[in-house]
């Protein structure tokens, strides 16, 4: 008997394909008996395209069911079935078949009457030559793998062979097995669909094959059905919802409990495995679709379809499945093929060490190394914003997150996300934590001109301008300021600018960069919270400037404000919201610098030291800062030609960035939120004026670039200027006018003090600080003194004085001057064992200034302490001691483990920083000098109109 085939042909708003695959349609050369046609709910002329094709039956579906859904509809639309050689051929809105390919497939289905389903060879509809699909097998583990996909179709696959599974769009099915089985699961919307359906076939004991002469375009797999386009993360969803369902479909009745408990935890691990391959997408899709298979109940009725219609044991689709490693291999080779035929040549870039790159960083670490030469052997350095670190690692990385701090006397709250930094930076040298802080002032330079070297060639195909660019960023006037008045905080965002800028540009095509990016935004703005507002203005401008980029660079702001947010509330609790952007580390007066001295890089009056050179050699008292600033102009006359040279377009984001470094320099000279003792000081403009630097020096390599071979004479002039602009900076450490100092202690109290402490880790050091205005400032240490990853800006910025601050102001105020107070019941109760007279400042030695009558007030008073017994002048001031100290000892609060709130915030954040670290971490192997780019993306650092950009 003649085969009778019915062609089902489903569509939701295909009207783009339709008209060529009905042209298609009725061009075979044994065309079909009959046509259905069906339309689920489209919205655009689809419905009226069909119709006007006058097909033997026309189902119009009001509401949007998936492919599938819409077959089955279409097939009981039909009359009954004449006899076992009606057939199904099974059609999509995009799928146009070749004018053989129905003839083809009913000639391979009439020489083996065992076959029940043939499957064409599907073909790209945007490119005729490359097969899309063909074929389709499961691993060992069940996951379903193309065995075929997107190969350039050169007669290699021509030879028809029995698959495992066949693609839904062309597939000749017999109508007789369809009913059999039910269609397709309508628990597989799409993906895996006539997978499932071969699959069941042949445990019925039907042959499915291919028919690779047979073929036809194709525009996508029924996951596209209806849509233009699929995101990669439903795409996830829906394949691993398709395998989960298939897994709880097909498995044993014993395992099935096993099965069902392991979806949860298994969704955990690969989404591990996802954030290591760079796939973040997927990890909520690997949750959603546990969660939607572990509550289903389309499970239960496809596990009793499948025990009604099977009838040979698993064994017998054992041959045509594959091995994980085999579909390991398969997926690796195809990547291998799309990485070749979508990756071109980099542009060529100057090497590190062919290029300049190892000199200029040389010469940097030689003048590092001489300028911070004292530092070498030393055990700390602390002065000004700088303190030692803890001697215990263990104790540095307790004061993370919120909980208990020993500064103002002891309070319970939020820890600056700078101490997180500090503690990283102690673990480098765990064994001795100060030591970290000396090791970073050593290569503080040569690190700045590495960074910066990598981030300038970027933009430029020179040796000269990265070269430069790395000087002047090394030898950047805002960056020994800083490295010079103890500013830890703004020397780690200075050291990670360039950094940030380079993984914001590669982060395009890099989830690594991008995650990467958002711990170096992190890094920065808890080490200076100033220049927060400044970077994500530039950073949401980039992404407004190029959209395409949202999506991986959107999460950057995440990490970063995970740990600000229990600060932030602590602030706003208090009523001071601008308390965040207080600078972490000791609290430290400075001239505040004006709006010209910060035009030349300087962040405080003493105009980058040049004001005292003045002073020495007899200057007028603006001849040093005019000096200076003089030595600058070839540096500003360069990084302002870059407005007027080749690719001036190119400059524009350096000045904007310039332009948000200064706007924050002056913001910071204007927010005094933080005291030291009773006077506000404003926040260090210093990391501004790094921001506003790094603006500067990459405008100058746009304008150095631009120079071409006249590069050389300008570029020789601003580097000398620079190095001589900064030349009182690089000499302060040598001649000990710095503001840090080395020491051979980690200890910020006299020796004596440090000794007796050694033994009694909480005993209490009452320093006292005679105030300009006449007043005592009264600071509590425990142990061997305050250090660094102690000091807290929750504390430092206070405006009113908490419990704990009133005790110690009044046992201060009773030593200070005589009065009837039991003095000693004070001492034992706050563990106070001596008591520091720290020096008068300089300027306020004689004898009528109130800071010099305070202090020798309260000299006089100490003295005639009778529970007190003098130690002596040393160098941080007169010391006396209370022997008979109680060996009671002081209560603590609670550390971030022990409440459930700093269990939450260290619960919180560790997550969201070990997400962002898997995602950071580079898992793929590199592939010489080639770039893989977009059809529609540039490179970074790359312009469409101008190939230097």
């Amino acid at each position: 008997m003649q085969p009778r085939v019915t062609a089902i042909l489903v569509a939701r708003n295909g009207s783009e394909f339709l008209e060529h695959t009905l042209a298609s349609l009725k061009s075979q050369t044994r065309p079909p008996d009959s046509v259905v046609f069906v339309d689920s709910g489209s919205s655009d002329s689809t419905a009226a395209i069909l119709a006007a094709d006058r097909p033997t039956h026309l189902v119009l579906e009001e509401v949007k069911n998936s492919f599938g859904v819409a077959v089955a509809h279409g097939v009981r639309a039909l009359p009954p079935a004449e006899s076992e050689d009606d057939w199904l051929w099974i059609l999509g809105q995009d799928s146009a078949p070749h004018p053989r390919a129905l003839a083809t497939l009913l000639h391979a289905v009439e020489i083996a009457p065992s076959v029940a389903i043939a499957g064409p060879k599907l073909m790209r509809w945007d490119r005729p030559d490359t097969i899309a699909e063909y074929g389709e097998t499961l691993t060992n583990l069940g996951t379903s793998v193309a065995l075929v996909e997107n190969e350039l179709d050169q007669a290699q696959h021509d030879v028809s062979s029995d698959l495992l599974g066949v693609a839904a769009d062309g597939m000749l099915v017999r109508r007789s097995v369809w009913e059999h089985l039910g269609g397709f699961d309508p628990a597989l919307p799409s993906i895996d669909a006539s997978l499932d359906f071969s699959l069941r076939a042949r445990l019925a004991g039907h042959r499915v094959v291919g028919v690779p002469s047979a073929r036809i375009l194709s525009a996508g797999g029924p996951e596209l059905f209806g849509r233009a386009t699929i995101s990669s993360s439903s795409r996830a969803l829906l394949r691993r919802s398709a395998q989960l369902h298939r897994r709880l479909t097909y498995s044993r009745r014993w395992v099935l409990p096993l099965h069902w408990l392991s979806l949860l935890p298994l969704a955990l691990l690969r989404s591990l495995g996802h954030l290591a391959g760079k796939h973040p997408g997927s990890v909520p899709a690997e949750f959603r679709a546990a969660l939607a298979v572990m509550f289903s109940r389309k499970v239960g009725h496809a596990r009793n379809n499948l025990a009604r219609t099977r009838t040979l044991g698993w064994a017998a689709i054992a041959p045509l499945r594959i091995t994980t490693a085999q579909a390991r291999e398969m997926r690796a080779q195809r990547r291998e093929t799309v990485m070749g035929a979508t990756t071109v040549p980099d542009r060529a870039r100057v090497g590190f060490f062919s290029g300049g790159g190892a000199w200029a960083v040389l010469v940097a670490a030689v003048i590092g190394i001489v300028a911070f030469g004292p530092f070498v052997g030393a055990a700390s350095v602390s002065g000004g914003g700088l303190a030692p670190l803890g001697d215990n690692l263990g104790a540095i990385w307790s004061q993370v997150g919120y909980g208990w701090h020993q500064a103002a006397g002891g309070f319970v709250g939020a820890a600056d996300p700078f101490t997180a930094v500090v503690a990283l930076l102690a673990s480098a040298t765990f064994f001795a934590p100060s030591l970290s802080v000396v090791l970073l002032y050593l290569i503080a330079v040569p690190a700045a001109a590495y960074g910066a070297w990598w981030c300038a060639v970027r933009f430029s195909e020179r040796s000269w301008p990265p070269a430069i660019a790395a000087l002047l960023w090394a030898l950047a006037p805002p960056f020994l300021s800083s490295l010079t008045e103890g500013h830890l905080g703004a020397v780690i965002a200075h050291l990670l600018l360039p950094w940030i800028v380079l993984l914001v540009l590669l982060s395009a095509r890099s989830w690594s960069a991008a995650a990467g990016s958002a711990l170096v935004f992190a890094v920065i703005v808890a080490a200076s919270p100033i220049l927060a507002p400044a970077l994500v203005v530039a950073l949401l401008a980039w992404m407004i400037a190029r959209p395409r980029r949202i999506p991986r660079l959107i999460g950057v702001f995440i990490p970063a404000a995970a740990l600000f947010a229990p600060l932030v509330v602590d602030q706003i609790a208090r009523g001071l919201w601008l308390g965040w952007l207080a600078e972490p580390g000791v609290p430290a007066a400075h001239a505040v610098a004006s709006g010209w001295q910060l035009a030349i890089g300087a962040p405080t009056a003493a105009v980058n030291g040049w004001r005292d050179i003045g002073d020495v050699l007899g200057f007028a008292d603006v001849a040093g800062p005019v000096l200076a600033a003089a030595l600058l102009v070839p540096f500003a006359a360069v990084a302002f030609l870059s407005l007027f040279l080749h690719g001036s377009r190119r400059a524009m984001p350096a000045f904007v960035l310039a332009l948000l470094g200064y706007v924050t320099a002056v913001g910071a000279t204007l927010l005094q939120i933080s005291f030291v003792g009773s006077e506000p000081v404003a926040v260090w403009a210093g990391a501004g004026l790094s921001l506003y630097w790094l603006g500067l020096v990459g405008a100058a390599v746009m304008a150095l670039e631009a120079l071409g071979k006249a590069v050389v004479g300008p570029a020789l002039i601003v580097a000398l200027a620079s190095t001589l602009a900064v030349g009182p900076l690089l000499a302060a450490p040598l001649s000990g006018s710095a503001s840090v100092q080395a020491s051979t202690t980690t200890s910020t109290l006299p020796a004596f003090v440090a000794a007796e402490a050694a033994s009694d880790p909480l005993l209490g050091t009452l320093e006292l600080t005679p105030q300009a205005d006449g007043s005592l400032s009264a600071t509590l240490h425990r142990g061997t003194g305050t250090s660094l990853e102690e000091y807290s800006t929750l504390a430092s910025t206070a405006t009113e004085l908490s419990p704990a601050q009133e005790d110690i102001a009044t046992v201060a105020g009773n030593l200070a001057s005589r009065s009837g107070l039991d003095i000693v019941a004070e001492l034992d109760r706050l563990h106070i064992g001596f008591v520091l007279l720290s020096d008068a400042p300089a300027e306020s030695s004689e004898s009528e200034t109130p800071a010099a009558s305070i202090y020798q007030r309260a000299a006089g008073a100490l003295d005639a302490a009778s529970e007190l017994t003098p130690v002596g002048d040393t160098t941080r001031g007169l010391l006396w001691h209370y022997q008979e100290v109680s060996d009671a000892g002081i209560e603590t609060g609670p550390g971030p483990t022990e409440t459930p709130w700093g269990i939450a915030i260290l619960i919180g954040q560790g997550f969201i920083f070990f997400v962002t670290l898997m995602l950071a971490i580079p898992t793929s192997r590199g592939r010489g000098r080639s770039t893989v780019l977009d059809s529609k993306e540039t490179a970074p650092g790359f312009d469409e109109e101008d190939p230097n950009v």
